[in-house]
C-alpha cells in the first residue's frame, strides 16, 4: 500500500506537469492506456468482456469519469495537497450515500467526524485566497461522483469480475475523453508525450500494488495508509511546483485526514469494509 500511494503521487506529478493540457483529453490519454492494459489482462485470465449487468456497469463507468475528470481539473487549478485532500473526501461521502441508497448504518460519532472533515476544507478555503468555491465545489463534485462510483461497484461485487469493472469505466471514460477533445484538442508538445506516458505507467503501477496489498491483507488495516497521499502531495507541491502551504491550510489538511481516517477506523469496528479513495481512479 505504501508503494501505492507513492506511484499515485508520481501520477499527480504527471498530471499538474501537464496542467496547459485540457483535462479531458488527460482522461482520454489515461483511460485508453488503461483500456489496453484491461482487455490485455482480461484475456490473460480468459474473461469475457461484456460483464453481465450493464446498467449498473455504464453508471459506474459515468460517475468514474465524472469524478476523475473533475479531479484532474482541480490538480490542474489548485495547489497539489489541497486537491489531493479535498478528494479524499470521497470515503465521507461514500458512507452518506450508502445510507440513504442501501439503508446501511452511519454512527453518531461518525457525524462528528465527517463535521471535522467538512470543518477542514473550510479552513483550508478560509486560509487559501487562490482557491475559489467555484473550484472548491468542482473539487467536492469530484469527490462525491467517487462515493457514488464505490457504491456502484459495491453493488457489482458479486456478479462481475474485477478486472471487467476497471475496464468499463477506463474504456467509458475513453469513449467520453474522445469525444470532448475531438472539439477542444491541444496537441502535446516535446516532453508532454514523456509525462502522458509515465501517467499511464504510474497508475498502472499503483494499481498492481493497490489490489496486492488488498488480496494480501485485511482491508481495514490497509485501507488508512491511503491517506499518506496527502503527505506526498503537499511535500510534491513544495518541491516540484513551489507551491507555499502555510500553517491554516496544513491545520485543515490535518483536520480533513483525521476526520475521514477516524471515520474508516470505527467502519472497521463496525466490521464493515471501506472502500480505498483510490480504487475509484
Amino acid at each position: 500500500m505504501l508503494a501505492a500511494t507513492f506511484w499515485f503521487a508520481l501520477m499527480n506529478i504527471s498530471v499538474k506537469k501537464l496542467g496547459h493540457l485540457p483535462a479531458m483529453e488527460m482522461v482520454l490519454f489515461r483511460c485508453g492506456i488503461a483500456t489496453i492494459l484491461g482487455v490485455i489482462g482480461l484475456y490473460r485470465v480468459n474473461v469475457s468482456l461484456r460483464g453481465n449487468n450493464n446498467k449498473v456497469l455504464f453508471l459506474r463507468g459515468l460517475f468514474g469519469t465524472i469524478a476523475l475528470y473533475t479531479f484532474f481539473l482541480t490538480m490542474q487549478k489548485m495547489p497539489l495537497g489541497t486537491a489531493v485532500t479535498i478528494q479524499y473526501l470521497s470515503p465521507v461521502f461514500s458512507a452518506i450515500v450508502a445510507y440513504f441508497l442501501m439503508k446501511e448504518k452511519i454512527l453518531p460519532v461518525q457525524w462528528i467526524f465527517f463535521l471535522m472533515a467538512f470543518a477542514g476544507v473550510l479552513l483550508i478555503k478560509g486560509f487559501d485566497s487562490s482557491i475559489s468555491w467555484t473550484l472548491l465545489g468542482i473539487g467536492i463534485t469530484s469527490s462525491v461522483f467517487s462515493a457514488l462510483a464505490y457504491n456502484m461497484v459495491r453493488s457489482l461485487r458479486d456478479t462481475e469480475h474485477p478486472l471487467v469493472v476497471v475496464l468499463h469505466f477506463q474504456f467509458l471514460g475513453f469513449m467520453a475523453g474522445g469525444i470532448f477533445t475531438a472539439f477542444n484538442w491541444v496537441n502535446p508538445q516535446g516532453i508532454d508525450w514523456l509525462y502522458i506516458l509515465l501517467t499511464g505507467v504510474f497508475t498502472q503501477l499503483g494499481q498492481v500494488n493497490l489490489t496486492r496489498s488488498l488480496q494480501k491483507e485485511n482491508i481495514n488495516k490497509v485501507s488508512i495508509l491511503n491517506y499518506i497521499g496527502v503527505f506526498y502531495a503537499v511535500f510534491f507541491g513544495w518541491l516540484i511546483f513551489g507551491e507555499k502551504t502555510g500553517p491554516g491550510v496544513i491545520a485543515g489538511i490535518l483536520l480533513v485526514a483525521a476526520g475521514v481516517v477516524l471515520n474508516l477506523w470505527v467502519t472497521s469496528r463496525k466490521a464493515e469494509k471501506p472502500l480505498s479513495p483510490l480504487n475509484a481512479h
